[in-house]
């Protein structure tokens, strides 16, 4: 189908930490050591269509039903009575069922690029409704920690799904988010499959006072409350045996000075935060157990403050 000239937008999102541990389903963090870059190319035929493929992969589902960057495009230009069409091409920068939002990245990414060639773009908290629907093909239905993360930027808490509330919160200077991907992968809706539709009281007490004490950490910079919160006592224990290193990697991170260590999202990647100062030594002690493992995971860092999406110039 010919491209009607000039009619082009390109948007980034970045990887994203979901749950951020103690935060599950309720707190996503953007994490800007990878992105996706999503060009929409506005075409005369209505409808989606997959262009390019490139980046860590060189071929992805080609329809909205199974492509979450399709969806998010398909779900946007429905809701604005587009008259037109696009082709969507994709820079794949965040691995995929890794724990690092890569399926958030490409819809978050295909949302703000497609409306960066409406005549008025979308401002950026209108586009969480197509980003979501873009997010359902992945998980249904969708988790939004990631997608907020992705799409806002920096630590945000999910408030309320019903009135799509959501809110970024303040984060301490000096704190770095560190990641490790082993070379496995998780499936979403398999590690959700795992969790139990019931947890004990006193589970849920001392889940509740661990994300309390960790989101008042950040809001008023307390370091040492921070510390107090970041452990997660409700999901991971339910999704350990998913990555057996996990304990002996847990105790190398805090043993050099993390605030706190878990899976990114349902894994198997893992995240730390740590002080700026301390963040070589919990990086090398994470490397360390990962090799003593036999596992040569993948490392990336990047500040808890990281960017959301943008759109890039042309």
């Amino acid at each position: 189908m010919p491209e009607v000239p000039g009619m082009r937008a390109t948007a980034s999102a970045p990887a994203s930490i979901g749950n951020v541990g103690v935060g599950f389903d309720v707190l996503g963090l953007a994490f800007d050591a990878a992105r996706d870059r999503v060009t929409a190319v506005r075409e005369e035929a209505p409808g989606v269509r997959l262009g390019a493929v490139s980046g860590l992969v060189t071929s992805l589902p080609d329809t909205p039903g199974t492509n979450t960057a399709l969806a998010a495009a398909q779900a946007l230009l429905d809701a604005m009575g587009a008259e037109f069409g696009v082709r969507l091409s994709i820079e794949k920068g965040v691995p995929l069922s890794a724990g690092m939002g890569g399926s958030a990245a490409s819809a978050v990414a295909a949302a703000a690029a497609v409306s960066g060639l409406l005549p008025a773009p979308l401002a950026t908290a209108d586009l969480l409704p197509f980003a979501l629907a873009g997010e359902r093909i992945s998980c249904d239905p969708p988790p939004w920690d990631n997608v907020v993360a992705a799409l806002f930027g920096g630590l945000v808490l999910v408030a309320r799904e019903q009135q799509g509330h959501v809110h970024r919160l303040p984060v301490p200077a000096g704190i770095l988010a560190l990641l490790f991907r082993p070379p496995v992968t998780t499936e979403t809706r398999a590690a959700r499959r795992l969790l139990r539709p019931e947890v004990p009281l006193r589970t849920a007490v001392e889940h509740s006072r661990r994300l309390a004490a960790f989101v008042a950490g950040c809001a008023t910079g307390d370091v040492a409350l921070i510390r107090a919160g970041l452990e997660d006592i409700l999901v991971e224990p339910q999704r350990a045996h998913l990555l057996p290193a996990l304990a002996p990697l847990k105790a190398a991170a805090l043993g050099a000075g993390a605030l706190g260590c878990s899976f990114s999202g349902s894994g198997p990647s893992v995240f730390a935060w740590a002080l700026a100062d301390e963040g070589d030594a919990v990086a090398a002690a994470m490397d360390a157990a990962f090799r003593a493992e036999g596992l040569a995971a993948t490392a990336y860092r990047a500040p808890i403050a990281s960017p959301g999406v943008r759109l890039e110039p042309a």
